[in-house]
């Protein structure tokens, strides 16, 4: 039980291009974000679609697996846990963000998806 208490998973379609950084040490990083929609009816009985925006980081081999294969407008699934941080924007504003730290991606979709 353990392996539940920070677990995520995810499936949607990446919102644009992965941004890739190569670091010094030679690993890559990269950075996109997921959306996933969920659909239900209103009150009137028509069918309303609510999108949810995530951002996903991934480090090493499945950032180099989302860098060859997974483009904007892609549907994947992601597995991975919540990480949260805070930094200093440039009017030195302290700013926090929640992110998911993917570590294993599934590729969906069919093979003629970009």
């Amino acid at each position: 039980m353990s392996t539940l208490k920070n677990h995520v998973q995810l499936i949607g379609n990446v919102g644009q291009e992965p941004q890739i950084t190569n670091l010094e040490s030679g690993k890559k990083v990269a950075r996109f974000s997921l959306a996933t929609n969920e659909y239900y009816k209103d009150t009137n009985g028509e069918k309303v679609q609510n999108t949810e925006w995530h951002t996903i980081v991934a480090w090493g081999k499945t950032a180099e697996i989302i860098e060859k294969y997974a483009g904007k407008g892609k549907e994947i699934g992601v597995t991975g846990k919540l990480k949260s941080r805070s930094y200093e924007d440039k009017d030195r504003i302290k700013r926090y963000v929640t992110e998911v730290e993917a570590n294993e991606i599934l590729l969906l979709g069919s093979k003629n998806d970009k």
